[in-house]
């Protein structure tokens, strides 16, 4: 497991806006529990685990990625070959979590956008997004602006609602930033 799991599952539930009460109801665990493992004083069973990962639409592996890893890099290098895809191509969109972990004031993402998908993102008033497009073509609407962003094109933009379309024939890739981490 990384070492930064406690952290990590107190960031996915903060990022969802969640009070360890409402996780750990719904984990059907004491508001105890869930904050010794917060705070990395226990450690959560297999089950338990699977049951957290689920709740976040994520996979267990999620919480497994560096754990082959040193100990030295946990938290603070994420390879390429660690990387959990997110997601799923054949339904428009899938991301790779490029962060190292959720701890921080930001998290980074490799989006591929499936051709001719469309889609719309999840946003906050205090959610600050920003990106990259490295290859293919994405179109962005951000309320009444409408773009066509190419390979190298960037973007950054907070508290707005957004939508997104791949127009091509191949996959846009896009490193996208976001600000406090959803994942």
């Amino acid at each position: 497991m990384t070492d930064p799991l406690g952290p990590d599952i107190r960031a996915l539930r903060k990022s969802r806006g969640m009070t360890l009460q409402e996780l750990a109801t719904a984990l059907d665990r004491s508001v105890g529990w869930l904050s010794q493992v917060e705070r990395g004083q226990t450690t959560p069973a297999i089950p338990d685990l699977a049951r957290i990962a689920e709740h976040f639409g994520l996979t267990i592996s999620f919480f497994f990625r560096s754990a082959a890893r040193d100990a030295s890099e946990r938290g603070l290098i994420q390879r390429a070959a660690d990387r959990v895809a997110l997601g799923d191509l054949a339904k428009g969109l899938s991301e790779e979590l490029l962060s190292p972990s959720l701890t921080g004031g930001f998290e980074m993402i490799q989006s591929t956008f499936a051709p001719r998908a469309k889609g719309r993102g999840q946003q906050t008033a205090d959610r600050e997004d920003g990106g990259v497009v490295i290859s293919g073509t994405l179109v962005l609407s951000l309320g009444e602006v409408t773009t066509t962003l190419q390979a190298g094109d960037s973007f950054q933009f907070k508290g707005r609602a957004y939508a997104w379309e791949n127009p091509g024939d191949t996959p846009a890739v896009v490193i996208w930033v976001i600000s406090p981490p959803i994942y």
